[in-house]
């Protein structure tokens, strides 16, 4: 929990009693690898906060081929936010490519602290926008930079990730095959 209220802490103040409330409301859960947080097709119902593991987005296009969109370390929220805020069917999974240990909250206990603690949804929405610039830096440079250099850029910013996933997911991630991944890896060392 400690990690959590740290995390919080940066984009803005808590006293003690919204820190106890947030406690609270907090569940501790643990996802097994492969398993999902969230699913294609169904409503995300919870906000996941990653202690330990490492979770990617992913979806399949129309020729049925798995795409990965990004992964999120520990230490970082996790949630369908369109599929969450709008109670829709989300469009992509939320897949732990190792167990993971989370700190979880549903809907209605997302909702209670939103109503509760003033300043809360300043401090999400701050949250959320760190999040989509981070998510734009990482993604704009797969669009205009060579397979090796978008793999050396991988390694740089993922430093904890790179040997702890599978080679499918990174080369998906990558937009590259998975031989192609093999030959570029070879070639570095």
């Amino acid at each position: 929990m400690k990690e959590l209220v740290e995390y919080i802490l940066q984009y803005g103040n808590l006293n003690q009693q919204q820190i106890d409330l947030i406690s609270r409301k907090a569940e501790e859960i643990e996802i097994k690898k492969d398993n999902y947080f969230s699913e294609a097709g169904k409503v995300s119902v919870q906000v996941g906060f990653i202690l330990e593991g490492i979770m990617r987005v992913c979806y399949y296009n129309n020729k049925g081929d798995e795409i990965t969109k990004y992964f999120i370390e520990e230490n970082n929220l996790v949630v369908d936010l369109e599929s969450f805020n709008n109670s829709i069917c989300s469009s992509a999974y939320v897949q732990a490519v190792t167990d993971c240990k989370m700190i979880v909250f549903s809907k209605a206990d997302w909702e209670e602290l939103l109503q509760t603690i003033i300043g809360w949804d300043a401090i999400v929405h701050k949250i959320i926008s760190r999040a989509l610039m981070l998510k734009i830096e990482r993604r704009s440079p797969l669009v205009s930079e060579d397979a090796t250099t978008r793999y050396l850029s991988f390694m740089e910013k993922y430093p904890n990730v790179i040997n702890k996933i599978p080679l499918s997911y990174l080369a998906s991630y990558l937009g590259i095959t998975q031989s192609s991944l093999s030959r570029i890896r070879k070639n570095i060392r």
